[in-house]
């Protein structure tokens, strides 16, 4: 994820045109390579404790009526 933009790969279009291409992408990117991507997102929102810790368990009580 440390590569440089490929300038020649940005393109201008409509909102439309670029969800399309969007949604192309993905579709031909592989399982690996979204999981890569998930867990980079993952670090850059929640830190790198977000993918090296464990998830944290919560207990919600209700009472019934």
């Amino acid at each position: 994820m440390n590569e440089k933009i490929d300038r020649k790969d940005i393109s201008i279009g409509t909102s439309e045109e670029l969800e399309k291409e969007n949604i192309q992408f993905w579709a031909k990117t592989s399982a690996q390579e979204k999981f890569r991507t998930i867990t980079f997102l993952r670090e850059c929102f929640y830190g790198q404790e977000a993918t090296t810790g464990r998830l944290q368990r919560i207990h919600t009580v209700f009472k019934r009526t």
